[in-house]
């Protein structure tokens, strides 16, 4: 089997993405960051799908992105609610200022030690929030990037950087990954997650929300005011 670094999130995308590469064949470490994120529901959802699906490690990485700030992931910024996510909008402060490219960076080290050819990530670019990290030509430039920068590179083993569900809608994911047999009531997609449950009104909520509605397959998600 070949062996593979999965970027685990614990939200839904990041795990049909490692749902994915499992079927494939690929013998799937897992990797998820503290980044100093605003809470840590997404790291204990990312250990219950690491556990679940049978990823063969699951590393926690500690990356402070805090000092930077630039975000309402990271800093103290109110996260946009019941926004219009089918409208056109400028970048919006959710993002968090070149997360994938850091994650990107330490998976490709990590795939480096392991001998691992192939990094997968769960960005898509349909149902998107404006994120220039999550588009097809920017994985094709950090990809020819890793095909220059690394040892492995150089001596033979070119690396892949796979995204499966860049093209399809969020119901086409929640599709996917129910033929697959996920239990997306362990994960976790909400930027601004109460004790009670997900806000259902940022942005990720809304998304996930309607993926399910319009895949017709029942949400599990636990909301903190009941369904958005």
């Amino acid at each position: 089997m070949k062996d593979a670094v999965v970027l685990l999130s614990g939200g839904l995308d990041s795990t049909t993405t490692l749902a994915i590469a499992q079927e494939r064949g690929f013998t799937c470490h897992a990797l998820s960051f503290s980044y100093g994120q605003r809470h840590a529901v997404e790291l204990d959802a990312a250990r219950r799908v690491a556990i679940a699906l049978g990823a063969v490690e699951h590393q926690v990485a500690e990356v402070d992105l805090r000092w930077i700030g630039g975000s309402a992931l990271t800093a103290d910024v109110p996260v946009p609610k019941d926004r219009d996510v089918t409208a056109a909008h400028d970048i919006p402060v959710t993002y968090v200022p070149a997360r994938n490219t850091v994650f990107l960076s330490f998976a490709l080290a990590w795939a480096e030690v392991l001998g691992a050819s192939t990094i997968f990530i769960g960005v898509n670019a349909l149902d998107y929030s404006g994120y220039p990290d999550c588009r097809p030509e920017y994985l094709l430039a950090f990809e020819r990037m890793a095909n220059l920068a690394t040892k492995a590179a150089v001596t033979g083993t070119r690396i892949s950087v796979c995204a499966p569900l860049i093209s399809l809608s969020k119901a086409d994911i929640i599709r996917r990954g129910h033929a697959l047999g996920i239990d997306y009531s362990m994960t976790s997609s909400c930027y601004d997650p109460q004790p009670s449950g997900a806000c259902g009104a940022c942005d990720s909520c809304v998304l996930r929300a309607n993926g399910f509605s319009a895949a017709e397959i029942p949400d599990p998600t636990l909301y903190a005011g009941g369904s958005p």
